[in-house]
């Protein structure tokens, strides 16, 4: 192929970069944190994607915090062991014998995997969890279901399920000082020394608090946050989400995701997008393009 077919080509990507820097300097030394997680996880094609996604944005000058979930690959395993497993409220209820095996799948084999798949794209990544450095500190999460029979509303005991109660940054703030990038996984202990299953969209919004992060990005399964007509709603505030909840435009799963989005922008985080992990290079297209890739929450 000639030099003159070649050019257009490389002017395109000259175009595209300079595109891109009024972007980049918004976010130069900033915090992104984001969640990653869904069936995205499981697509290598995808998670090799996302982690240069990670690497490019480390490279331009951002501080990313990668927090992981990791449901699917913990159903396997505990199907794999013979372990039964319910959920509630949309939580698995995490008895003795399943926390133990949710912290070996997450702080284990995801957690590593990631970092594998950070470093073959040429970034330097540190796995760690909530434990590590008591970085985050959980107590026993509390939910209440209403009884089908007697109506009356009740308590559930969802097991060693954990909400964070505190987090401590100065292990983040140290690593991220060496210019590494941590990938947590959102195992946490309590002031009891229980270990704790945490939602990973609840600890990723706790961890963008805690780090007063310039963006919270939540990668899903779904677009965004869709209206009645399922069509995409590109921009929200507090108010509208609480509406829509109320209303019944936002229900089932999305209404924790919405709840932490409220809980991180509460805390100073400046804005939250949820954004489908599916779409290749979802992160970038959202912070260094006009083009957003999802439903962005601001306070108001």
């Amino acid at each position: 192929m000639s030099d003159s077919k070649q050019l257009p080509d490389v002017h395109v990507q000259a175009e595209v970069l300079v595109q891109a820097l009024p972007h980049m300097q918004r976010y130069d030394q900033q915090v992104v944190v984001i969640k990653y997680g869904g069936h995205a996880m499981g697509d290598r094609a995808a998670a090799e994607d996302f982690a240069e996604d990670v690497v490019l944005l480390e490279q331009s000058g951002i501080k990313p915090i990668v927090v992981h979930g990791g449901g699917p690959q913990i159903g396997k395993m505990l199907e794999k062991l013979g372990i039964r497993s319910e959920f509630k409220g949309g939580l698995r209820v995490t008895d003795e014998a399943t926390v133990e095996i949710v912290e070996m799948v997450l702080a284990g084999s995801i957690n590593k995997q990631i970092v594998g798949w950070i470093g073959t794209e040429g970034g330097k990544a540190v796995g760690l969890s909530g434990k590590d450095g008591n970085m985050v500190i959980a107590r026993k999460a509390t939910r209440t279901a209403v009884d089908p029979e007697s109506n009356i509303e009740k308590a559930v005991d969802l097991g060693f399920v954990g909400e964070p109660e505190k987090v401590n940054r100065d292990v983040l703030d140290k690593v991220l000082s060496a210019e590494l990038i941590p990938v947590l996984a959102p195992v946490a202990i309590g002031q009891d020394g229980q270990t704790y299953n945490v939602n990973a969209d609840t600890f990723a919004g706790a961890i963008a608090g805690a780090m007063t992060a310039k963006r919270l990005l939540l990668l899903t399964d779904v677009p965004g946050v869709l209206d009645k007509n399922k069509n995409l709603i590109p921009e929200m505030t507090i108010e509208d989400c609480r509406r829509l909840i109320a209303d019944g435009t936002i229900t089932d799963g999305m209404i924790p995701k919405i709840e932490t989005c409220i809980y991180a922008l509460e805390r100073g985080v400046e804005a939250v997008v949820i954004l489908d992990g599916k779409v290749p290079h979802a992160v970038l297209l959202e912070l260094f393009t006009d083009h957003g890739a999802g439903t962005l929450i601001r306070r108001g």
